[in-house]
This record gives C-alpha cells, sequence and structure tokens, in this order.
C-alpha cells in the first residue's frame, strides 16, 4: 500500500478541527515533503519522524514521501502531528496494518528515540474526538488531563512501540485514569480573615449571590484586595461543564491546565503593567488572555487607574457579551469569557482624599486627571461602586473570633439565592436582559417611586437604571425572593457612592 490516512486535530482557539494526514509513498527520487499550511515547527517533524523510525528499529522508505495535512487552508502549528506522520508512513509503506487507524485519532510529539512528548491543548481535542465517535491515543503525561471527560474513549502511550503494539493486537494500551489530586479540596482564603468591614462583606455577598461588578475604593491597607480574594471561597463549586470549558481554555494558553485546577473557580488577578493582548488575547496563533483564562470564575484588577486606558477600554465589550472575538487577517478566533469583573483603586494618587485619618497631598487637577484614567463608560458597567474606610485601632487589633462569618456559612446564602434566580430565569440576575428584567424585577409601588427619584436626583443612564434593579432583585433573593422594596432600593444606594458622590467621569 503506498497511500495511508491517519485521524488528529489541529487547534483553533478552544476548537480542535479533524486534519486529515494523508501518507503517501512512490518511487522517484528520495525525499520528505509536508504540505497543508504546515509552520516551522510542524516541518521539523520530518527529522524527528525519521529518527525516531529508525532508532525504535523500523525502515525509514528511501522514497518520496508526501504528507497532506487536510483541509490545506488550515494553520498548523506545534509538534502534535509528529505520531500520526509517523504511524502513516508505517501504514503506507505496509510495516504496521492501515485497518484500525480509522477507529483512532492520534496526537504527540516524539522524542528521536521514539517516546511520546506532551501536547497543549489535549482537552479540546478529547471532547472533539469523543463527539466524532472515535478513540484518541495520547501521550501519556497528558493522560491526567485527558481523563477529565469521563465519557470519552482515550488511551495513552509512552513510546511509539507500544502505539504499533496496540494496533497490531500484541498489548493493549491503557485508559487514562483521573489524577488523585483531582480529589483534594482547595485551601480557599476565608472570609473569617477579614477583620471589621461589615459593609464590604455584605457587597461580596451580593455580588457573589447574583454575579455582579463590584468596584471597591478606599485608602492604601484597608483591606480591598484581601476581601476579593475570598471572593472565589463563596462562590458554588463549578459544575461538571463549566469546569470543563474553563479546562478547555487553560489548555490552549501558554501555561497549559493543571488537574489541580480542576473544578476550582478560576481567579486572575493581572499586573497593572498588563498589556491589551495579555488582558483579552491575541499572538499568533491567537492565545486566550486572562479575560478567557477568568471564564466561570473572576478577573481581578488591583490598582484599577493604574492600568492603561486602553487596555480597560478593550473591556467594555467582553463585559456585555461574555466573549472576545480577535480578528488577524490570516485567522479569526472566538474565545468565551463570561467573568465576574472585581476592581479596586485608590481615591487619589497618594491615597487618602476624603479620609478622616490622613491628609491628602493631591491637588484638585491630580485626582480629576488619576480618577478620569477609568472612562464613564466602563464605571457605568460596574453594578456596586463600595467604601471601603480604614479600620479603628480597637477594631484592627481586637479579636472578634466567634462574631465574624467564615466563608462557609456565607456561601450557603449565596447557593440559595442562586437557587432562586436558576429557578425563577435560569441565569443569574447580572445576566438579565431588559423585557426579562421587566418580567423578574417585580417591584412595589412605592419603591418604583423611588427609584424614579433616584435617576432623577443622579441623572443615571438606563444602563444605571437597570444595573439598580438588578442589584435589588439579587439582595431580595438574598431575603427569600420577595419583590423589590424600598428597602432594597435603600440598601443599593449604599453600593453605588461613585453616584451619590457625584465623581462619576
Amino acid at each position: 500500500m503506498t497511500l495511508a490516512i491517519v485521524y488528529s486535530r489541529a487547534s483553533s482557539g478552544i476548537n480542535a478541527p479533524l486534519v486529515t494526514v494523508e501518507t503517501h509513498i512512490s518511487f522517484g527520487m528520495a525525499g520528505f515533503n509536508i504540505v497543508g499550511l504546515a509552520e516551522a515547527a510542524v516541518k521539523e517533524s520530518r527529522d524527528r519522524v525519521r529518527s525516531a523510525l529508525m532508532n525504535t528499529q523500523f525502515e525509514f522508505p528511501e522514497r518520496r514521501i508526501t504528507v497532506n495535512l487536510a483541509p490545506a487552508d488550515l494553520p498548523k502549528e506545534g509538534g502534535r502531528f509528529d505520531l500520526p506522520i509517523a504511524l502513516g508512513i508505517l501504514a503506507a509503506s505496509g510495516q504496521i496494518s492501515p485497518e484500525m487507524l480509522s477507529e483512532y485519532e492520534f496526537t504527540g510529539e516524539l522524542a528521536l528515540s521514539g517516546e511520546l512528548r506532551a501536547v497543549r491543548g489535549v482537552l479540546p481535542v478529547v471532547l472533539a474526538a469523543h463527539q466524532a465517535g472515535r478513540a484518541l491515543i495520547v501521550p501519556w503525561q497528558n493522560s491526567a488531563e485527558a481523563a477529565l471527560v469521563q465519557q470519552a474513549n482515550v488511551l495513552s502511550a509512552r513510546h511509539l512501540l507500544d502505539v504499533c503494539a496496540h494496533l497490531k493486537g500484541e498489548r493493549q494500551l491503557l485508559s487514562c485514569i483521573p489524577d488523585a489530586a483531582l480529589r483534594q479540596n482547595p485551601d480557599t482564603p476565608d472570609l473569617a480573615d477579614v477583620k471589621g468591614q461589615l459593609h464590604a462583606k455584605r457587597a461580596l455577598e451580593i455580588a457573589a449571590a447574583g454575579r455582579h461588578s463590584l468596584l471597591f475604593i478606599g485608602p492604601p491597607g484597608t483591606g480591598k484586595t484581601m476581601l476579593a480574594s475570598r471572593l472565589p471561597g463563596i462562590l458554588p463549586e463549578m459544575s461538571e461543564k463549566e469546569a470543563l470549558e474553563a479546562a478547555a481554555i487553560a489548555s490552549v494558553s501558554s501555561t497549559g491546565f493543571s488537574t489541580r485546577q480542576w473544578k476550582q473557580v478560576p481567579f486572575r488577578s493581572p499586573h497593572h503593567s498588563s498589556s491589551a493582548v495579555a488582558l483579552v488575547g491575541g499572538g499568533r496563533p491567537p492565545r486566550p488572555g486572562e479575560i478567557s483564562l477568568a471564564h466561570h470564575g473572576v478577573l481581578f484588577l488591583d490598582e484599577l487607574p493604574e492600568f492603561n486606558r486602553h487596555v480597560l477600554e478593550c473591556l467594555r465589550e467582553p463585559l456585555e457579551s461574555g466573549s472576545i472575538t480577535i480578528s488577524r487577517a490570516a485567522c479569526q478566533a472566538v474565545f468565551p469569557a463570561s467573568f465576574q469583573f472585581i476592581a479596586a483603586m485608590n481615591p487619589c494618587p497618594c491615597g487618602y482624599a476624603g479620609s478622616a485619618i490622613d491628609v491628602c497631598q493631591c491637588t484638585s487637577e491630580q485626582i480629576h486627571r488619576y480618577r478620569a484614567k477609568i472612562s464613564g463608560p466602563l464605571l457605568d458597567r460596574i453594578d456596586m461602586h463600595v467604601e471601603v474606610a480604614r479600620l479603628p485601632l480597637e477594631i484592627l487589633a481586637g479579636s472578634d473570633s466567634g462574631m465574624v462569618e467564615n466563608s462557609a456559612s456565607v456561601r450557603m446564602r449565596v447557593l440559595l439565592a442562586r437557587e432562586f434566580q436558576q429557578t425563577r430565569q435560569g441565569k443569574f440576575n447580572a445576566a438579565l436582559t431588559v423585557p426579562e428584567l421587566d418580567r423578574f424585577g417585580a417591584i412595589q409601588p412605592d419603591a418604583q417611586v423611588l427609584l424614579n427619584q433616584i435617576m432623577s436626583k443622579f441623572n443615571l443612564s438606563a444602563r444605571g437604571y437597570h444595573r439598580i434593579v438588578k442589584v435589588a432583585r439579587t439582595i431580595a433573593d438574598l431575603e427569600g425572593g420577595d419583590p423589590i422594596t424600598t428597602a432594597h432600593l435603600g440598601e443599593v444606594l449604599n453600593y453605588r457612592c461613585l453616584d451619590r458622590t457625584k465623581i462619576l467621569i
């Protein structure tokens, strides 16, 4: 036989499109050509495959070898095609039977000795192969990640000889099994560690219950970052579907996926020097950014005004749509980015504007320029902005054990409120559309009068109006799912300090 067909998968965003590896061996001048829009790393597989076959005592055909990676217009990158190319050569030269190849898909990089090495982005490959109804053979280093899809038929191999022995029926490969680390409970920071700040803790609970965006404003050292880092501890555990989506994004990222992250709520906290590409994604080929790595989790931006304004403006569309489309001249990739946005900032460059303890050294022009780094449209997309004041010494130095709730007790209320939302509308309150808000955001008549007064006094936008109603809806759900009352709207005003102080830029 001079033609063999092996199935593999490429990487395109978080998708794994099918690649048919066609290997043809013909007479003529000896050569080894790979076609099909292959990048340099793929073309270098010629030397890896040749050495691997020779070092495993297979015959490398000294004839004209042509490998076509179809479809030809799909970019191919990385060393993931080493194993299918090697198997295609062996099948086309008659050294293994091609009959079993159609039942499997293969991915893996080859060492010169024939050993298999891990590749990036295995989880999307497993999902796609399972959907196509074929078994998948992966390097043993990827077995723990591949085992996360429990319904899929995935086998792991350490060496090219193991794969060939399996295809010949001489020795069966082992199925991938989950890593023991999946059963470990993550050590998340507890909300009980934060002394005082009851107002900010209540805002954090409301944000967790309705998945609202939240901005902490206060002097340095008041616990803004500490509060934000406790948010994952009061969020419910991720569902199987959510965990697979988050793991698939991490799998194709530059850092890869660790099984210790399984079902842990993502918490991403990029430095304020991060570029727009690092935040929203990009590169060649496109890789997910921080907002996609925070999918189904939390994106925390500390020192918000210190971020480049252009970088912050890139958040506006993903906050509304829940996804990001990265378009380049040669390709386009869509990454999910449904994250909960949490941020923290100082009230001024020195951090002490409005403080009753320290004197602010900033001029009004400096304060205006500092706050103007955050645009009005971006602030308008933040549901809650909460002041975090400096604690009195007696609270900071005192012991309030037994009076402070831990994360577990707060999580129970958050779970109950989320159950109300899922039963009533099938989504979080923060994700309600305007028609859905009219349907599910029932407001008592006297509360509607108060809301109209709030809109008139603070001159809020239509988006601000709807966000106030959404937060009030969440507060009502925390109290049992009652209609929105004046008490609920009054509490919402406590979490809109930028509206009250007229500092919306």
